[in-house]
Protein backbone atom coordinates (compact mmCIF):
# COMPACT_ATOMS: atom_id res chain seq x y z
CA UNK A 1 0.00 0.00 0.00
CA UNK A 2 1.37 3.58 -1.17
CA UNK A 3 1.99 5.41 1.93
CA UNK A 4 0.59 9.06 2.39
CA UNK A 5 1.99 12.40 3.54
CA UNK A 6 0.52 15.29 4.99
CA UNK A 7 -1.50 17.95 3.25
CA UNK A 8 0.87 20.36 1.99
CA UNK A 9 4.33 18.43 2.33
CA UNK A 10 6.79 18.25 0.19
CA UNK A 11 7.25 14.69 -1.82
CA UNK A 12 10.99 13.39 -0.95
CA UNK A 13 13.51 13.72 -4.10
CA UNK A 14 15.46 10.68 -4.25
CA UNK A 15 19.09 10.15 -6.20
CA UNK A 16 22.53 8.98 -5.08
CA UNK A 17 24.17 11.91 -3.10
CA UNK A 18 27.25 13.66 -4.12
CA UNK A 19 31.00 13.94 -2.86
CA UNK A 20 31.73 16.78 -1.00
CA UNK A 21 33.21 19.76 -2.06
CA UNK A 22 37.05 20.39 -1.19
CA UNK A 23 37.29 22.77 1.77
CA UNK A 24 40.41 24.39 3.02
CA UNK A 25 41.38 26.07 6.22
CA UNK A 26 43.84 28.37 4.17
CA UNK A 27 42.33 31.82 3.52
CA UNK A 28 44.03 32.26 0.34
CA UNK A 29 42.52 28.93 -0.98
CA UNK A 30 39.09 28.82 0.73
CA UNK A 31 36.65 26.97 -1.20
CA UNK A 32 33.82 28.76 -1.97
CA UNK A 33 31.14 26.34 -0.89
CA UNK A 34 30.87 25.31 2.77
CA UNK A 35 29.42 21.45 3.55
CA UNK A 36 27.22 21.88 7.20
CA UNK A 37 25.75 19.62 9.02
CA UNK A 38 23.53 18.96 12.26
CA UNK A 39 19.78 20.57 12.63
CA UNK A 40 20.65 23.94 14.44
CA UNK A 41 23.68 24.84 12.15
CA UNK A 42 21.30 24.09 9.09
CA UNK A 43 18.11 26.21 10.51
CA UNK A 44 20.19 29.21 11.34
CA UNK A 45 21.77 29.06 7.86
CA UNK A 46 18.14 29.12 6.53
CA UNK A 47 16.92 31.89 9.04
CA UNK A 48 19.48 34.41 8.35
CA UNK A 49 20.50 34.00 4.31
CA UNK A 50 18.77 31.05 3.06
CA UNK A 51 20.17 32.30 -0.48
CA UNK A 52 23.35 31.01 0.51
CA UNK A 53 22.03 27.35 0.20
CA UNK A 54 22.93 25.11 -2.80
CA UNK A 55 21.75 22.08 -2.09
CA UNK A 56 20.31 19.79 0.52
CA UNK A 57 20.36 16.51 1.98
CA UNK A 58 18.30 14.66 4.93
CA UNK A 59 16.55 11.66 6.23
CA UNK A 60 12.85 10.64 5.40
CA UNK A 61 12.50 11.25 9.45
CA UNK A 62 13.71 14.96 8.92
CA UNK A 63 11.04 15.88 6.80
CA UNK A 64 8.37 17.09 8.87
CA UNK A 65 10.93 19.18 10.65
CA UNK A 66 12.43 20.73 7.64
CA UNK A 67 8.74 21.90 5.64
CA UNK A 68 9.55 25.21 5.49
CA UNK A 69 13.28 24.80 4.18
CA UNK A 70 12.00 22.40 1.91
CA UNK A 71 9.09 24.06 1.06
CA UNK A 72 11.62 27.37 0.21
CA UNK A 73 13.63 24.77 -1.98
CA UNK A 74 11.09 23.94 -4.17
CA UNK A 75 9.93 27.30 -5.15
CA UNK A 76 13.64 28.50 -5.24
CA UNK A 77 14.75 25.73 -7.53
CA UNK A 78 17.23 24.29 -5.24
CA UNK A 79 18.21 20.49 -5.31
CA UNK A 80 17.30 18.27 -2.25
CA UNK A 81 17.89 14.59 -1.51
CA UNK A 82 16.29 12.34 0.73
CA UNK A 83 18.74 9.48 1.63
CA UNK A 84 19.49 7.18 4.06
CA UNK A 85 21.61 7.08 7.27
CA UNK A 86 24.69 5.71 5.82
CA UNK A 87 24.72 8.30 3.11
CA UNK A 88 24.57 11.27 5.24
CA UNK A 89 27.21 10.14 7.65
CA UNK A 90 29.70 9.77 4.52
CA UNK A 91 28.44 13.06 2.79
CA UNK A 92 29.29 14.69 6.30
CA UNK A 93 32.36 12.12 7.42
CA UNK A 94 30.51 12.31 10.49
CA UNK A 95 28.44 10.62 12.58
CA UNK A 96 26.51 13.62 14.03
CA UNK A 97 24.89 14.89 11.18
CA UNK A 98 21.47 14.90 13.15
CA UNK A 99 19.40 14.16 9.74
CA UNK A 100 20.58 16.85 7.54
CA UNK A 101 23.41 17.80 5.42
CA UNK A 102 23.51 21.14 3.43
CA UNK A 103 26.34 22.56 0.67
CA UNK A 104 25.93 26.32 1.11
CA UNK A 105 28.03 29.26 0.24
CA UNK A 106 30.57 30.39 2.56
CA UNK A 107 30.36 33.76 4.11
CA UNK A 108 34.13 35.68 3.81
CA UNK A 109 35.12 37.35 6.78
CA UNK A 110 34.62 41.00 6.29
CA UNK A 111 38.25 43.58 6.89
CA UNK A 112 38.48 45.65 10.11
CA UNK A 113 37.84 49.15 8.83
CA UNK A 114 34.47 47.80 7.51
CA UNK A 115 33.71 45.75 10.80
CA UNK A 116 34.65 48.95 12.75
CA UNK A 117 32.76 51.53 10.67
CA UNK A 118 29.57 49.85 11.52
CA UNK A 119 30.08 49.18 14.76
CA UNK A 120 27.19 51.06 17.00
CA UNK A 121 28.57 53.51 19.85
CA UNK A 122 28.38 51.70 23.07
CA UNK A 123 29.96 48.44 25.25
CA UNK A 124 30.95 46.07 22.59
CA UNK A 125 32.81 42.88 23.25
CA UNK A 126 35.10 40.96 20.75
CA UNK A 127 37.43 38.14 20.41
CA UNK A 128 40.87 38.11 18.92
CA UNK A 129 41.72 34.32 18.11
CA UNK A 130 45.91 33.94 18.27
CA UNK A 131 46.65 30.34 17.73
CA UNK A 132 43.01 28.66 17.93
CA UNK A 133 42.73 26.23 15.65
CA UNK A 134 40.81 23.09 16.75
CA UNK A 135 37.46 22.99 15.21
CA UNK A 136 36.15 21.51 18.00
CA UNK A 137 37.13 24.38 20.79
CA UNK A 138 36.29 26.71 17.23
CA UNK A 139 32.67 25.92 17.06
CA UNK A 140 32.70 25.76 21.12
CA UNK A 141 33.80 29.76 21.20
CA UNK A 142 31.11 30.52 18.33
CA UNK A 143 28.51 29.50 20.49
CA UNK A 144 29.84 31.06 23.73
CA UNK A 145 30.61 34.19 21.92
CA UNK A 146 26.47 33.97 20.16
CA UNK A 147 24.93 33.63 23.47
CA UNK A 148 27.13 36.10 25.51
CA UNK A 149 26.05 38.76 22.12
CA UNK A 150 29.87 39.03 21.44
CA UNK A 151 30.15 41.90 18.12
CA UNK A 152 33.05 39.78 16.36
CA UNK A 153 35.44 36.95 15.98
CA UNK A 154 38.77 38.80 14.87
CA UNK A 155 41.23 36.56 13.10
CA UNK A 156 44.79 37.32 12.31
CA UNK A 157 45.76 37.92 8.90
CA UNK A 158 47.98 34.93 8.45
CA UNK A 159 45.64 32.60 10.55
CA UNK A 160 44.29 29.28 8.75
CA UNK A 161 41.41 29.19 10.60
CA UNK A 162 38.01 29.15 9.07
CA UNK A 163 34.77 27.75 9.50
CA UNK A 164 34.25 24.14 8.95
CA UNK A 165 30.69 21.80 9.26
CA UNK A 166 32.41 20.72 12.76
CA UNK A 167 32.81 23.58 14.46
CA UNK A 168 29.09 24.88 12.29
CA UNK A 169 27.90 21.68 14.21
CA UNK A 170 29.43 22.49 17.60
CA UNK A 171 28.50 25.79 17.07
CA UNK A 172 24.93 25.40 17.21
CA UNK A 173 23.78 27.77 15.00
CA UNK A 174 26.06 30.34 16.52
CA UNK A 175 28.45 30.35 13.36
CA UNK A 176 25.81 32.51 11.69
CA UNK A 177 25.43 34.78 14.33
CA UNK A 178 29.01 36.28 15.20
CA UNK A 179 30.78 37.94 12.64
CA UNK A 180 33.91 36.38 11.37
CA UNK A 181 36.38 39.48 10.63
CA UNK A 182 39.76 39.30 8.97
CA UNK A 183 42.71 41.76 10.30
CA UNK A 184 45.69 42.90 8.36
CA UNK A 185 49.27 43.78 9.99
CA UNK A 186 49.03 43.00 14.16
CA UNK A 187 50.43 46.54 14.89
CA UNK A 188 47.68 48.65 11.98
CA UNK A 189 45.33 46.60 13.98
CA UNK A 190 46.09 46.80 17.55
CA UNK A 191 46.10 51.07 16.43
CA UNK A 192 42.28 50.81 15.08
CA UNK A 193 40.82 49.03 17.59
CA UNK A 194 42.24 51.54 19.97
CA UNK A 195 41.48 53.98 18.25
CA UNK A 196 37.77 52.65 18.31
CA UNK A 197 38.30 52.66 21.96
CA UNK A 198 39.00 49.15 22.66
CA UNK A 199 41.50 48.18 24.88
CA UNK A 200 42.95 44.73 24.71
CA UNK A 201 42.98 42.07 27.27
CA UNK A 202 45.47 39.08 27.26
CA UNK A 203 44.33 36.22 28.59
CA UNK A 204 47.41 33.96 30.60
CA UNK A 205 47.33 31.25 32.50
CA UNK A 206 49.65 32.49 35.33
CA UNK A 207 51.16 35.86 35.85
CA UNK A 208 47.68 37.90 34.87
CA UNK A 209 45.38 39.70 37.09
CA UNK A 210 42.56 38.43 38.69
CA UNK A 211 39.57 38.27 35.96
CA UNK A 212 37.05 38.35 39.04
CA UNK A 213 38.81 41.08 40.29
CA UNK A 214 39.47 43.37 37.76
CA UNK A 215 37.29 46.04 35.98
CA UNK A 216 36.98 45.32 32.89
CA UNK A 217 36.72 48.00 29.90
CA UNK A 218 33.37 48.93 28.17
CA UNK A 219 35.15 47.86 25.23
CA UNK A 220 37.12 45.23 24.85
CA UNK A 221 39.13 42.50 22.77
CA UNK A 222 40.14 39.16 24.84
CA UNK A 223 43.23 37.96 23.06
CA UNK A 224 43.08 33.95 23.17
CA UNK A 225 45.95 31.78 22.39
CA UNK A 226 46.51 28.47 20.88
CA UNK A 227 46.26 25.66 22.62
CA UNK A 228 48.79 23.98 24.50
CA UNK A 229 51.19 26.80 23.74
CA UNK A 230 49.31 30.02 25.16
CA UNK A 231 49.64 33.53 23.87
CA UNK A 232 52.87 34.96 22.20
CA UNK A 233 54.79 36.61 24.78
CA UNK A 234 55.64 39.84 23.33
CA UNK A 235 51.82 39.99 21.99
CA UNK A 236 50.95 39.48 25.14
CA UNK A 237 52.54 42.52 26.68
CA UNK A 238 51.38 44.30 23.89
CA UNK A 239 48.36 44.39 25.35
CA UNK A 240 46.28 46.73 27.80
CA UNK A 241 45.47 44.00 30.20
CA UNK A 242 46.59 40.36 31.15
CA UNK A 243 44.07 38.88 32.78
CA UNK A 244 44.39 35.32 34.34
CA UNK A 245 41.18 32.87 35.51
CA UNK A 246 41.87 31.90 39.22
CA UNK A 247 41.22 28.74 40.31
CA UNK A 248 42.39 25.49 42.69
CA UNK A 249 45.46 24.62 40.99
CA UNK A 250 44.83 20.96 40.85
CA UNK A 251 44.35 21.35 37.11
CA UNK A 252 46.88 23.39 35.07
CA UNK A 253 44.49 25.71 32.98
CA UNK A 254 41.17 25.59 31.46
CA UNK A 255 40.28 24.45 27.92
CA UNK A 256 40.64 27.23 25.63
CA UNK A 257 36.59 27.15 25.05
CA UNK A 258 35.81 26.49 28.30
CA UNK A 259 38.00 29.61 29.87
CA UNK A 260 36.08 31.38 26.73
CA UNK A 261 33.02 30.79 28.35
CA UNK A 262 34.25 32.40 31.43
CA UNK A 263 35.69 35.12 30.26
CA UNK A 264 32.64 36.23 28.40
CA UNK A 265 30.13 35.25 31.54
CA UNK A 266 32.27 37.82 33.75
CA UNK A 267 32.30 40.67 30.94
CA UNK A 268 28.44 40.48 30.67
CA UNK A 269 28.55 40.42 34.64
CA UNK A 270 30.43 43.86 34.77
CA UNK A 271 27.81 45.27 32.42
Amino acid sequence: MRRSRPPGSVPPSRSRPEPAPRESRAPAGEARELRLYGLNAVRAVFARRPEAIRKLYLTEARIPALQPLLKWCVAHRVGYRVVEEQDLQRLAASAHHEGVVADVLREEPQPLSAWLRDLPEGPSLALWLDGVGNPHNFGAILRSAAHFGVAAVLLPKHSTLALSGAAARVAEGGAEAVPLVRLGRSDNALAQLRGAGFALAATVVEGGADLFRTPLPERLVYVLGAEGEGMDRDFAAACDLRLSIPGTGAVESLNVAAATAVLLAQWARSR
